[in-house]
Parts: C-alpha cells; structure tokens; sequence
C-alpha cells in the first residue's frame, strides 16, 4: 500500500477529480469534461510546484475533507473558503505544509461555488483518453468521492512552499455574470425581439444548474421557426434554448450533439465565471463579434 496518498474523510456534496479535460474525442461522444475554472487550478498547481496539467479535486459548495498519509504542500484556491489543519486556522489561496495523519478541512464556500485543492504530486489516479477528469455525463474517469476513498499521488515535485507566489491575485466571484456571446449558428431561429430580448435583459442563475449546463431564469427567447433540428454538434459556451425558451449555457460535462437550437455561444475565457456563479446570481449577454 503506497504512502503517497491522501484519504477522503467528509466528500461533501459533490468533489470530484478534475484537471485540464480531455479534449480531441467529440467525434466519438467524448466531451472535454476537466475543471469548470480551469484558471483555478492553474494558479493552485503552481503554488504547489505541479505542472498545470496535475489533477487536483474540485469540490462543491461545501468542501471536503482530506488526511494524508505523508507530510504533503496543499494549496486550495478557487471560491473563498475557510481552511483548517487539525482544526487550527490555515491560509487560502496560497502553499501551506500538512503534516502525515493531520485533517486538512476545506469549509464550505463563502463565496462562489467551487474550491479547488492541489496537492503536491497531483491525484495520480488512472488517466482516461489522457485526462483523469471524473465526466459526469458520460461516467468516464474516477467516479466521484466518497468517505474512505484512498486518492493516489505523484511523487511530490514541492519540496518547500515557493515563496515568489505565495500572495498570488486572486479575483473574486463577481456579483453579476456578463458573458460575452456570438450569435450563431441558429439565431436565425429566433425572432429579431428575442435576440433582442437575450443582450438587453437580465437573467439569474438557476438552481437546477450544475458542471453540465448554466441554466437561466428569465425571459423566454421566442422563436421564428418551430420545426425540430436533426441533432447536431455542440460546443463548449453553446447557448442551446431548450422548448420553455430559457437558455441553457454549456459547460465542461455538455453533451457533444444536440437538437435544440443554438442561438449564440459563450466565449470560452468567460466560463470559468459561470462556474463559480451562485443559484439568483444575475446575468447578463453582451454581443461580440
């Protein structure tokens, strides 16, 4: 039984193995899946000396709880949270030394949603079509927490905490969403009142959203044509309106083909925002070209 490993004492509601995605395999169904802020855990595996590749865990809305059984550089980032070793106070967003046997507890958010922890080494479990992103659509990769589980870790790479990033930027969530989007490839679906209607009103984040879609709340978008489409491709940022008219913003874990129409897409680089977007978080779509 290996040392270089970290065992899961509380999973909280939903922490799961994410790095960078698996991208390359739409054509076979596969989405890209990995980390919905991706800069996120950029920034927390270079705290801990990772290359930007390592998966680390995301957990949501709650945190989780972790005991390693060797002394390991643990850095958590993403939405603000309370962080805890043994129950003594530590540092968020920056490099800190968990001793072998100890607790580190990642509280739950008091912002935002979703806290990303990297360790030392990274979770070395098996990497699916080269990525050891856990898909909730699909089931591909590590299937999500649970108490007991025993995460794996590579050999660890930080020796000491570096000190030339340890106070690093971190943006907060904001209190609104402004997405940029570009209409297409079905606007022409849509009456000219609801492409209006889409860059000129406000919508809120709904409950039912999750690491798949950012479902909104809001003003329905009505259509000009009301024939079914063949599925088709769907990309990341996808703005698909189902039938109740609301949009529905793709995220990591979409779907690869779809058959509701698709009014604009999302600019990737806004999307790690969305995930950190609270349920009654407003949103707004401005248009780009």
């Amino acid at each position: 039984m290996t040392d270089r490993a970290v065992v899961v004492v509380r999973a909280g509601a939903l922490t799961t193995v994410q790095d960078l995605g698996r991208s390359g395999y739409a054509h076979l169904g596969v989405p890209r899946s990995g980390a919905l802020d991706p800069a996120a855990v950029r920034l927390v595996n270079r705290l801990v000396g990772n290359p930007e590749t390592a998966a680390v865990l995301e957990t949501t809305v709650d945190g989780c709880a972790l005991r390693p059984r060797r002394t390991v550089t643990v850095a958590v980032g993403g939405a603000p949270c309370p962080v805890r070793v043994d129950g003594h106070p530590a540092a968020w967003g920056t490099a800190v030394r968990v001793p072998a046997g100890s607790v580190l507890e990642i509280g739950a958010a008091t912002r935002g949603l979703r806290a990303y922890v990297a360790i030392g080494g990274g979770v070395d479990v098996a990497p699916v079509l080269g990525s050891r992103s856990t898909d909730l659509l699909s089931g591909l990769g590590p299937p999500p927490a649970a108490e007991e589980t025993v995460l794996p870790l590579g050999p660890d790479t930080a020796t000491a905490v570096r000190g030339s990033v340890d106070a690093p930027p971190w943006p907060g969530p904001s209190d609104e969403l402004v997405l940029r989007v570009r209409f297409g490839p079905r606007d022409d679906w849509f009456t000219a009142a609801a492409l209006r209607t889409l860059v000129t009103r406000a919508y809120r984040v709904s409950s039912a959203s999750n690491r798949i879609g950012l479902r909104l709340e809001g003003p329905a978008l009505e259509r000009a044509l009301r024939g079914e489409l063949a599925s088709e491709g769907m990309v990341l940022g996808a703005v698909q309106v189902p039938p109740d008219g609301r949009p529905v913003v793709f995220l990591a874990d979409h779907p690869t083909t779809g058959g509701y129409p698709v009014v604009g897409v999302v600019r990737e680089a806004d999307l790690g925002a969305a995930a950190q977007a609270v349920p009654g978080t407003p949103v707004r779509f401005t248009p780009v070209r």
